[in-house]
Formats: C-alpha cells, structure tokens, sequence
C-alpha cells in the first residue's frame, strides 16, 4: 500500500508544479504585465474561482450547462464507438471495403468541423441531435484507425495457430483479432474522447438558436458580454471534463489489456 501511495505521488508531483507554475505565470501577467485597461481582459485565478466556483448562482448554471455537454459528449462518444469498430472490423474482413471507403472517411476527417456545423445546423435544426452528430463526425476518425490498425498488426504466429486449429473468421475476429486490438483500440477511444467533448463544445457554441444551454453556448455568452472571470472558469470546467473522460477511459482500457495480457496465449 505505501509503495502504491508513492507511485502515485510520484505520478502527480512534476504535473502539480506545472501547475504551480502556470499559476504563477498567470499572475505575474494579469497583475503585473497587463495595464488596469487590460486587466479585465485576464483576472487572476483568485477572481475567477470567487466568481464562478464561490458564487453558487454562476456555478450552478455552468453545472447544468456541463451536465448537457456530457450527456452530448457521452452519447456521440458511445454511438461513435459502435459506428467506428463496425466500420474498422468490416474493414479488416474485407479488404475492398477498406480501399473504398478509408479516403472517405479520412475526408470526413479533413473538413474543418467549423465549416460543417453551419451547414448541420440547417439541415437538422440546432436540435440535441444535431450537437451529437457533430461530436460523432469529429470523433469517429480516430476509433477507426486505432482500431484497424490494432485488427490488423496481431502477429502472423497467431494466426498460424488458429489456422491449423481450424478456426473459421468469426472466431479469429473474436477471440484473437480484438482481444489483440484492445490496446490501439483504448488509444482511439481515449482520443476520441477528449474530441467528444470538443464537438458537443464546438456544436452548442455555434446552434445559438437551441433551446439546450450547454458549457458552449456559455462560452459563447460571456464572450459576447465580456464576462471574462466566468468565461475563464467555464473553460477550466470543460477542460475538466475532458480530462475525467480521457482519465475513465484509460482506466477501462487499462484493466481490460491487463487481463489480455496476462493470458498465456489466446484461447482458440
């Protein structure tokens, strides 16, 4: 047990004096570089958490607006999950597939998601299911390379195994193929992640005209009426929320490979 609490001492030590530092840069620069025109522009973190942590009217509304980006994020994030593994398994099962539809998705990939969102944003209203379809575009690409890559990098030897085992495809695919996989499989969720969070961001901050008053849409508000402390602590909020998301899911990921990976070999 206290090797385990120094190990994770050890972990936090180096980002908590980034922290620090960080902290202090930003002091130095709102209390002693910018002029008292300019203050405003970046109050100090004490201003900020008194303003949007310590002041319950302020915090409670950027609560419920995090609680509908997460259920945004966590729902694109899901759906994009089951779209991108089908996608990469049909992919590796069929190599026809892959050379048809990969340049389509790179694409997809390519266009700057700024440029879509408008054009969503007509087609399906600012409705909760145009801010998923967001989160799933920008999202998807990631799970399929990551899981592709992982489907298709298990080692010959394994294969030759389960050849003269007999196994037919399905069998291959389940039992050695993606359990193989999970490893790049967990990398494309864990980034896949953090951009769902960026997409359902990106979509409330833009479908102004919603009726859902997610953490984008107050970003969007206290830029326009240049309430900068809660502006700064909306931001710190919805980068927490990736973080956590990026956190659950190397951890899910993590204790899934360490069972794959105590096994022996793969049982046919």
């Amino acid at each position: 047990m206290q090797t385990r609490i120094r190990r994770g001492l050890a972990a936090a030590f180096p980002p908590f004096l980034v922290l620090l530092a960080v902290l202090g840069l930003w002091y130095f620069i709102s209390l002693f570089v910018m002029t008292e025109d300019q203050k405003f522009l970046l109050p100090p973190p004490h201003d900020v958490v008194r303003a949007g942590f310590l002041t319950w009217r302020s915090f409670h509304e950027m609560l419920l607006g995090l609680w509908t980006t997460t259920q945004v994020a966590l729902i694109g994030l899901a759906i994009s999950i089951v779209i991108g593994m089908s996608i990469a398994i049909l992919m590796s099962r069929h190599r026809w597939f892959e050379k048809t539809f990969f340049p389509y998705a790179v694409a997809i990939q390519a266009v700057p998601i700024i440029a879509i969102v408008p054009v969503i944003g007509l087609w399906m209203g600012f409705s909760f299911r145009a801010r998923i379809l967001v989160t799933i575009i920008i999202s998807l690409f990631p799970i399929i390379t990551n899981t592709l890559l992982g489907l298709q990098s298990v080692e010959a030897n394994y294969h030759d195994l389960f050849t003269l085992a007999g196994a037919d495809r399905r069998t291959r695919m389940w039992k050695l193929q993606l359990p193989s996989a999970l490893p790049a499989i967990f990398t494309g969720f864990r980034i896949s992640a953090g951009l769902a969070v960026v997409g359902a961001i990106v979509g409330e901050f833009f479908f102004k005209q919603g009726n859902a008053r997610g953490i984008g849409r107050l970003l969007s508000a206290y830029q326009l009426r240049l309430q900068t402390k809660l502006l700064m602590a909306a931001i710190i909020l919805a980068s927490m929320l990736g973080v956590v998301l990026f956190l659950a899911v190397g951890a899910l990921g993590n204790r899934l490979t360490r069972a794959w990976r105590t096994t022996a070999a793969p049982e046919i």
